[in-house]
This record gives structure tokens, C-alpha cells and sequence, in this order.
């Protein structure tokens, strides 16, 4: 079984990841105002630019399948401002690496699930969820931190090992399972496969997942 199997209707792929997008967006807001530096948030405010972009992308197919966007986003409200309370990171480097790591978790779920979409609305929406909004930046950002605190390390690697059980937590409640059922031993290997990637994200900056 794959994300494809699993993938729900456009309607709430469509609403759940542009709230999903608003809680990156507001993550993002947090790092600029914490920023310790001008040049630290110029940069910041590139990728906040980048990912109100791709928002706008999905309120556009929300309205392309005749659906208002903020209805549309509402019934997620609930269940994803509250995983934002959970991982929005106590100071500036955890809201840095929280950006990191669960917007590319969560960039690899939704391009997975994206593959069971409408064959129109998968290669109008790849773009957007195939691609980290300022990876680059919070890589550079993070590797500079960490190189003038090797100290800071063990406490991010520690921060981010407790993400990836949220961060899956959230993924899975937007599945679609047949049936109204749940396979877990099926679904395992998938989310493996997307730990998996979070590990290689954690050992880019030299910490241990």
C-alpha cells in the first residue's frame, strides 16, 4: 500500500494542506520576529514570500472545485493549530528547526499523496508540494547557529526526534483509509520511507535523529 491508496478526496487534501500552509506561514512569522539580525530576517521574509505563493496556488483549486477557501480550510482549524502549539520551539533555533524538518516531512506526505489525485490537479499541485518553501535558507540559517554553538546540537537533535511523532500523528489523520479502516502493517513502510527522510534532513546539519 501506498500514499496514492490513501489519498482522500481534492476537497480535503485541497483544504487540509492549505491550512497545513498557514501554520507553516505563521512558523515562519515567528522565525522573522525572532530573528537575531537584519540580514537573518531579510532572508526569512524571502521564504515567507515563497510559501504565500504556493498558498495562493491551492486557494486557487480550492475555487477552481467551486469551494470557498476559508470554509473550505475551517475544519482543520482545530487539530492543526493545536500541532502548531505543540512543535512551534521555545526560542529562535527550535522555531528554525521545527520550520525545517516538519515542512519537509510534511512536503514528502502531501507529494505522496498527491500521486492519487486527479491526474489535472496532480501536475497543477506538484509544484507546490513537492518543494520546501526556504529550505535553503533555514539550512544555511541552522548550520551557522550550530557551528557557533556546537552545544546547540544535542538540543536540537533532541527537539527533533520529538517532531517526527507529531508531525506523523498529523499526517494520518488525513488519510483516507478503505473502508473506514486502518492496515497499519501495510502503511508502515511508507512512513519509514518518509522517517527516512527526515533522518537524512537531521544528519545534513550533523544531528542525530
Amino acid at each position: 500500500m501506498g500514499l496514492a491508496e490513501l489519498t482522500p478526496s481534492p476537497a480535503v487534501y485541497l483544504g487540509f494542506l492549505g491550512y497545513m500552509q498557514l501554520v507553516f506561514f505563521e512558523n515562519l512569522g515567528r522565525a522573522v520576529m525572532a530573528a537575531p539580525t537584519p540580514e537573518a530576517k531579510s532572508n526569512l521574509a524571502r521564504a515567507t514570500r515563497e510559501l504565500a505563493d504556493a498558498h495562493e496556488v491551492v486557494r486557487a483549486e480550492l475555487r477552481r472545485l467551486g469551494l470557498d477557501p476559508g470554509e473550505a480550510m475551517a475544519p482543520y482549524r482545530a487539530a492543526l493549530d493545536d500541532y502548531q502549539r505543540r512543535t512551534q520551539g521555545a526560542d529562535w533555533d527550535e522555531i528554525l528547526i521545527t520550520c525545517y524538518l516538519t515542512h519537509g516531512f510534511l512536503a514528502d506526505f502531501f507529494a505522496g499523496l498527491a500521486a492519487g489525485l486527479p491526474r489535472a490537479l496532480a501536475e497543477r499541485i506538484a509544484p507546490v508540494v513537492e518543494v520546501q518553501q526556504g529550505e535553503e535558507i533555514l539550512v544555511a540559517l541552522l548550520a551557522r547557529e550550530i557551528d557557533g554553538n556546537p552545544r546547540l546540537a544535542s538540543r536540537l537533535a533532541l527537539w527533533g526526534r520529538r517532531l517526527v511523532g507529531d508531525t506523523m500523528l498529523v499526517a494520518r489523520s488525513v488519510l483516507a483509509w478503505p473502508n473506514g479502516g486502518t492496515d497499519e502493517a501495510r502503511i508502515e513502510p511508507v512512513f519509514s520511507e518518509l522517517v527516512g527522510s527526515h533522518t537524512r534532513r537531521m544528519d545534513a546539519l550533523g544531528l542525530t535523529a
